[in-house]
């Protein structure tokens, strides 16, 4: 277990914290495995009746660690694949998925909230996917919900144009339910998930079921987006932006 990544159960709710904060919750892939092993560890555990995502004050997430994506890109290699199992893990859950968005949600911040079933955010969360500014592509299946949701031109503002949206935004694309103060978020979003976790399971089960639907091809596009994402990575575009983004961070470090 990534000592970044704190699971805790309350009253039926199984709440995964991104506590990374010196980072800004940057995701690498120990974090990626230690999410997936609690969802899956969630799923036969009968005390678990829901799953809430954290972050930390300021920052959900800002996405995959940039060192990761700069390691793959210049060693040519794969990289680890942990990533994908904490997305079919979401694609594929078998019990709620609540987020509390407080801040930054970037990336893989933003696309796997199109996951969960009710996402709560501050009025200061901002939200953003700079993919193609990285020479990369959608991912976690996003190409596919994202049109279904929110139409093409608004998705194409998001995914391919990289807009940063506001909380207010993100409600209208309609993958943020409620907007909320920062004082209060993490605690109506706790309030959702208690809510979620005392109704009847079976029911409960059968009706996300019912909901959802068949989820095989939000899980194919997703693999599709990953082999493309993964020749993307040793792209020269991408080994571009990797090497400005890291010149900058340390720019402003220095």
């Amino acid at each position: 277990m990534s000592d970044a990544i704190e699971v805790t159960v309350e009253s039926g709710v199984q709440a995964i914290r991104l506590n990374r904060p010196e980072k800004k919750n940057a995701i690498t892939s120990a974090m990626y495995a230690a999410m997936a092993d609690a969802i899956k560890t969630g799923w036969s555990d009968d005390g678990v009746k829901a799953t809430l995502f954290l972050g930390t004050p300021g920052a959900f997430s800002s996405g995959n660690d940039i060192a990761d994506f700069m390691q793959v890109a210049m060693s040519g290699e794969r990289g680890s694949m942990a990533v994908f199992d904490f997305l079919e893990a979401i694609i594929m859950s078998k019990k709620p998925l609540v987020a509390g968005v407080d801040g930054l949600a970037i990336g893989v911040g933003v696309t796997m909230l199109m996951h969960c079933d009710h996402v709560l955010a501050s009025d200061r969360s901002r939200f953003k996917t700079p993919f193609v500014d990285l020479g990369l592509v959608p991912e976690a299946g996003s190409s596919l919900l994202a049109p279904k949701l929110m139409g093409h031109h608004k998705a194409f503002e998001l995914l391919a144009m990289g807009e940063e949206w506001t909380a207010a935004d993100a409600r209208e694309a309609g993958f943020v339910n409620r907007v909320t103060s920062e004082d209060v978020l993490e605690a109506e979003a706790v309030a959702v998930a208690w809510e979620i976790a005392a109704k009847p399971p079976e029911a409960m089960k059968l009706s996300r079921d019912l909901i959802r639907g068949d989820r095989s091809d939000i899980l194919a596009r997703m693999r599709e987006e990953a082999e493309i994402f993964g020749e993307r990575l040793k792209s020269g575009e991408a080994k571009s932006a990797f090497m400005a983004f890291m010149a900058k961070g340390q720019k402003k470090a220095g």
